[in-house]
């Protein structure tokens, strides 16, 4: 089996008795790597990544004194980081209203959270995880790579009730959730994106109570938070972890906080679960640098300021909905999902159909990337996203500008059938 992404090479290989496919697990020869627009597109207005436009919300005032910043450069570097971090995890157990320091897991990145929970959970081929497409990427990657099974449960892909009481377009199908676990006991974790990416979506606390509840399943689940700061208050799921040892949420410092350069993901649990995976990550996972800029962001001054920024970019995103459905007439449809995050996904129109068409949007998503100088992510091979361009609120003059670039690429290939 070929390895993915690799040219073919003429040269003779040496030794010649050296096969690297046979000594790569077949799992990894089968990987189909995480990919993102970034891969293809990283000029122009980038709209791709949910990253926060505003900027990160450490304030401009804040000044490392010129003995900071040489100790740090003519010292510090040279040592390892602190292998605990415990300020930054008091301020984060104090910001989300949780005891103390033992509730809180420091990653790089929400994704190194995913990846442990796997290794520490989920026995290799034997188990497996449950995900409810269509939802973040990297729980498939990184199933893949530790070699663990995915059953998949689509969210309501409809908007019409689900038998488990909850109704809405990408709301959780509860009873689905329940005939999974016991048709297959084999389920360790069962990862919930809330809200949504791609959807958008806010999952009730309701709904995540009634999988915490549930008897039958023995393992844990876990509320992926990354948009959570851009929903309305009340509604994290952390509110729980005090009631459930079978709850991990994640969360992050990428996406509210503006920070996504250095790659903070945070696991907030009850000590037993954070001690574990404490004791599997590696050693100084996260870099002094990164640690400094996240204890600039966590302070008083600095919160207020991501609330801020977040309030904004809401604000904007009504805004950038009411424009968007102005464009029905050249075939943008009506923005589908709860719109709980700041983002916002939009279905492309057949022209004669008036339906969703992949084809189309993914035209559009590309005359956009390299004619138009505007990033944003064909999300139309996802469940229940057919013809959806995945939108990012960018700055007011940002949204502007994907606006006029999307009417002027509708317009100039509307009438001669291209687009």
């Amino acid at each position: 089996m070929p390895i993915l992404g690799l040219a073919p090479s003429t040269a003779p290989i040496k030794p010649v008795h050296f096969d690297i496919e046979k000594v790569i697990r077949p799992n990894i020869l089968a990987l189909h790597p995480y990919r993102c627009a970034r891969d293809d597109y990283q000029q122009g207005i980038l709209l791709d990544a949910n990253e926060n436009a505003l900027g990160h919300s450490i304030p401009r005032s804040f000044n490392w004194t010129q003995q900071e910043l040489s100790s740090t450069l003519d010292t510090d570097l040279n040592r390892y980081p602190d292998p605990s971090h415990d300020e930054i995890k008091s301020r984060i157990a104090s910001l989300r209203s949780l005891p103390g320091k033992d509730h809180i897991f420091l990653g790089v990145g929400s994704d190194e959270v995913i990846d442990l929970l796997m290794r520490i959970c989920v026995a290799p081929v034997n188990e497996k995880i449950l995900i409810t497409p269509p939802t973040y990427g990297m729980y498939s990657v990184c199933a893949q790579v530790n070699d663990v099974g995915i059953v998949r449960c689509n969210l309501n892909l409809s908007g019409s009730e689900g038998e488990g009481g909850e109704h809405g377009r990408f709301s959780l199908l509860i009873d689905d959730i329940k005939a999974a676990i016991l048709a297959d006991p084999s389920i360790k974790l069962i990862f919930l994106c809330s809200p949504g990416n791609p959807t958008g979506t806010l999952i009730s606390l309701t709904a995540i109570k009634a999988i915490l509840d549930y008897e039958p399943f023995k393992g844990i689940v876990v509320i992926d938070e990354a948009y959570i700061d851009f929903a309305d208050e009340g509604a994290s799921a952390v509110s729980l972890i005090k009631d459930y040892a079978n709850l991990c949420v994640m969360q992050t410092l990428s996406k509210s906080f503006g920070l996504a350069a250095i790659r903070l993901g945070i696991a907030l649990a009850q000590p037993p679960l954070i001690q574990v995976l404490t004791n599997t990550k590696a050693p100084y996972n996260i870099s002094t640098p990164s640690a400094q800029l996240a204890l600039a962001a966590l302070s008083e001054e600095a919160v207020q300021s991501m609330r801020s920024n977040c309030q904004t970019l809401v604000e904007s995103r009504k805004q950038l909905q009411k424009s968007l459905e102005s464009l029905s007439s050249l075939g943008v449809g009506e923005v589908i999902g709860g719109n709980d995050a700041n983002f916002l996904v939009v279905p492309i129109l057949n022209k004669e159909t008036r339906l969703p068409d992949s084809v189309r949007a993914n035209t559009l998503y590309t005359e956009l990337a390299e004619n138009k100088g505007v990033v944003v992510r064909f999300r139309g091979k996802e469940a229940g996203c057919t013809g959806c361009l995945r939108i990012t609120v960018g700055t007011a003059e940002e949204n502007g500008t994907l606006l006029r670039q999307l009417q002027s690429a509708l317009n100039e290939y509307y009438n001669c059938g291209r687009l």
